[in-house]
């Protein structure tokens, strides 16, 4: 019987580079828009992702937990949900463990490749 090892994400997306994000325990996969990006995320560990803000940001959670704060209003989201942060909005994040999304950024230059 073959062994099967599981994979972050299907092969089209994991062929695509790495973002250069510089968090401990973050994998990620960049897919380059002429004026946005979309970066597939996983979370091998718990982190904190202090206060800051750039442009438009929409995500939606594939697995796992995530705590949005944005301008001081902090919800709990999960699988299946969505989040949209307005370009220049104060915002921060606990995220767990396994956590992973797809993130829309509107901005074609927000991370490069590894």
């Amino acid at each position: 019987m073959k062994q099967t090892t599981k994979k972050r994400f299907p092969e089209m997306i994991e062929r695509h580079p790495n973002a250069d994000i510089p968090i401990k325990g973050l994998m990620s996969k960049l897919i380059q828009a002429d004026d946005q990006q979309f970066v597939f995320m996983e979370f091998e560990e718990d982190i904190e992702v202090a206060e800051h803000s750039h442009n438009a940001q929409w995500g939606v959670v594939l697995e796992g937990e995530m705590e949005l704060s944005i301008e001081g209003v902090s919800r709990t989201l999960g699988k299946g949900d969505t989040y949209y942060i307005e370009k220049d909005s104060v915002h921060s994040a606990k995220i767990k463990k396994g956590y992973k999304d797809l993130t829309l950024f509107d901005q074609k230059d927000r991370y490069k490749t590894k």
